[in-house]
């Protein structure tokens, strides 16, 4: 993928351009704050932000570490591409960063290089283990949220958007089970066991 120049230049973070409740997508066109792209890459932002804290987690291998590294900065282009509209006449403008299929490819690379090596699933997982797995699957529910809010933005929004953010969640799941894996003398997986706690009358301590 060819390297593209910067285009990001910050010299004020307060402007007073949103107090009254709108914003700017990348186009420049004024919108609520509550417009389905600024929910959708507000909630792809709040994701980064829980990778952040996952990375800051003992026991998280560094090869894992890394990957999520170059996620962050994926889902940043993620961001971009959803605060963008597609021109309404289909062409003209200056180009736009847009999410390809490359992008959703390296995510399914990774994904079947670590399923490959765990045990298969006999229960649904029960979010827990190590912190570090722990915090993955937070992640992994705010990434599932993103994707419904892209879902959300329409036909107008880049497809590709969606599905890297489906195999993303994927991701952040194999990468959880992984990290307890590898954590040897750790915690063990926690597996949910229907029905395990009867609730009927009778049937708790006695």
């Amino acid at each position: 993928m060819p390297t593209r120049a910067m285009t990001v230049n910050l010299t004020r973070i307060y402007t007073r351009l949103g107090d009254d409740g709108e914003t700017h997508l990348g186009d420049m066109s004024r919108v609520s704050k509550l417009h389905p792209r600024v929910e959708a890459y507000g909630t792809v932002d709040e994701l980064n932000a829980m990778i952040g804290v996952a990375l800051l987690q003992p026991g998280l291998p560094e090869t894992f570490a890394s990957w999520l590294r170059r996620v962050q900065n994926d889902l940043l282009d993620v961001g971009a591409d959803l605060s963008v509209p597609a021109p309404a006449d289909g062409g003209g403008g200056r180009e736009r960063l847009r999410v390809g299929p490359e992008y959703t490819d390296w995510l399914e690379h990774a994904c079947d290089e670590v399923n490959a090596k765990l045990p298969p699933l006999r229960s649904f997982v029960i979010p827990g283990g190590t912190a570090a797995s722990a915090h993955l699957h937070v992640c992994r529910t705010v990434c599932r949220r993103a994707e419904r809010r892209a879902i959300a933005v329409g036909e107008e929004g880049n497809p590709e958007v969606v599905r890297y953010l489906n195999r993303l969640s994927d991701l952040l799941f194999i990468l959880s089970r992984a990290t307890n894996t590898e954590a040897g003398g750790g915690e063990p997986e926690p597996l949910w066991q229907p029905g395990a706690h009867d609730p009927r009358p009778g049937s708790g301590p006695g």
